[in-house]
C-alpha cells in the first residue's frame, strides 16, 4: 500500500471516530491526511469504500486478537491470551475501538456494514464459543454470549463514559473471573 493511501486510510479512520461517517466529507480527509482529492479517487470511487476498506481492516485486526493459533493451549490459556490482546488493544488503538463502536451504532454505516458487521460477529463468537466448548459443552453458547458483552461492556465504559476507566482492574477482575469457570474441567 502505499504511503499516500495509508495516510488517506489513517485519516479517514480519525475522522470517521471522531465525527462519525456522516459528518466527514471526502475534502476533510483529504485535508487531514494532506494529500490531493485526486490521489484519494484514484484509490477510492467513494467515501463508503474507504469505509469498507477500513472495516474490512479492522475486521483483521480483531480477527488477529481472537482467533488464537496454539491449539495445544489448554482453554484457561486460551482465554487468558485473548483477554490480554484484547486489553492490550483497547489500552493501545482507542482510535481503532472507537472507530468500531461509532460504525456499530450509526445507522447509515451499521446499515452499509451488516453484512460484514454480522459476518465478523458470527467469526468472533465461534472462537470464543469453541474456547469454552472445550470447558462446559452444555454452558458454551450462553458463556460466550456472556464474555462477548462484558467486552463489549468494558470496552463502551472505557472509551466513551467514564475518564479514569480501570482498564488493568477489569482485565485482571476478567481473568480471576473466566478461570474459576475454566478450570471446573
Amino acid at each position: 500500500m502505499s504511503d499516500k493511501k495509508s495516510k488517506a486510510i489513517e485519516a479517514a479512520t480519525k475522522l470517521f471516530a471522531e465525527l462519525g461517517f456522516e459528518k466527514t466529507s471526502m475534502t476533510a480527509i483529504c485535508k487531514e491526511a494532506n494529500v490531493s482529492k485526486g490521489l484519494v479517487y484514484h484509490h477510492f470511487k467513494s467515501k463508503e469504500s474507504i469505509l469498507i476498506e477500513i472495516f474490512a481492516s479492522s475486521t483483521k485486526k480483531m480477527l488477529e486478537l481472537s482467533l488464537i493459533q496454539d491449539s495445544s493451549l489448554e482453554p484457561q490459556e486460551e482465554l487468558n491470551e485473548l483477554i490480554n490482546n484484547i486489553f492490550h488493544q483497547l489500552d493501545n488503538n482507542k482510535l481503532f475501538f472507537q472507530l468500531n463502536l461509532n460504525l456499530m451504532f450509526q445507522p447509515s454505516t451499521n446499515a452499509l456494514l451488516k453484512e460484514k458487521i454480522l459476518k465478523r460477529a458470527d467469526i468472533l463468537f465461534n472462537s470464543v464459543k469453541r474456547i469454552f466448548d472445550k470447558v462446559e459443552l452444555e454452558k458454551s453458547e450462553i458463556l460466550a454470549y456472556t464474555f462477548i458483552a462484558e467486552i463489549d461492556g468494558i470496552a463502551l465504559n472505557y472509551l466513551s463514559v467514564f475518564e479514569n476507566y480501570p482498564l488493568a482492574k477489569m482485565k485482571e477482575e476478567m481473568i480471576n473471573k473466566y478461570s474459576s469457570i475454566t478450570n471446573k474441567k
